[in-house]
């Protein structure tokens, strides 16, 4: 970095700062761990610093920085021998915090919902991860995923199609007595 034009180090921390803390969420939704989403984060911004020149150079910059990060969490995934499993702490403390009439219904619903969005296409899934699990806009994770917004509302509206096709599998609308909904 120390033979980098100062334009190259200014622009380089200038997306340091400014993703850093949406990827640490990411993966933090992702390993459930403070330490292990650091490790991968920290993995993730040594690959990009070390390819930052090169990068400058791309049309899509965000979006293989984006792909660095996936393949970081994966990376520690496979270190701490964990099966991915998107946001699988946050279904309990989403019970514990909401129980309003049954702790356990909402439990089962919210393990029955976040196990229908592991099984959304990698895309789908990323986008109802920062759009619902960080509460980000469709802009914000547009610009962190390097797509377009039209390219995360779309992958949102096929999830949307996705989950209630596979929880309407499962039964959960006919549950509560509704038909056609």
């Amino acid at each position: 970095m120390s033979q980098w034009d100062p334009s190259a180090r200014l622009s380089y921390w200038a997306f340091h700062a400014d993703r850093r803390p949406s990827y640490m969420r990411f993966a933090y939704l992702q390993l459930g761990s403070d330490a292990d989403a650091e490790d991968a984060v920290d993995a993730t911004f040594e690959s990009i610093m070390n390819e930052w020149l090169r990068m400058l150079h791309m049309d899509r910059l965000e979006a293989y920085a984006w792909t660095v990060l996936k393949h970081r969490i994966v990376d520690q995934q496979r270190k701490r021998n964990r099966r991915p499993a998107p946001m699988d702490i946050t279904a309990f403390e989403a019970a514990l915090k909401d129980a309003v009439v049954d702790p356990y219904e909402v439990l089962t619903d919210t393990i029955q919902f976040y196990s229908a969005v592991s099984r959304l296409a990698e895309r789908q899934r990323d986008a109802v991860l920062l759009r619902y699990g960080l509460h980000c806009t469709t802009g914000e994770a547009a610009a962190v995923m390097g797509v377009e917004e039209a390219t995360v509302r779309s992958h949102l509206s096929q999830a949307h199609r996705r989950l209630a096709r596979l929880l309407d599998t499962r039964g959960s609308g006919a549950r509560d007595g509704e038909a056609g909904a």
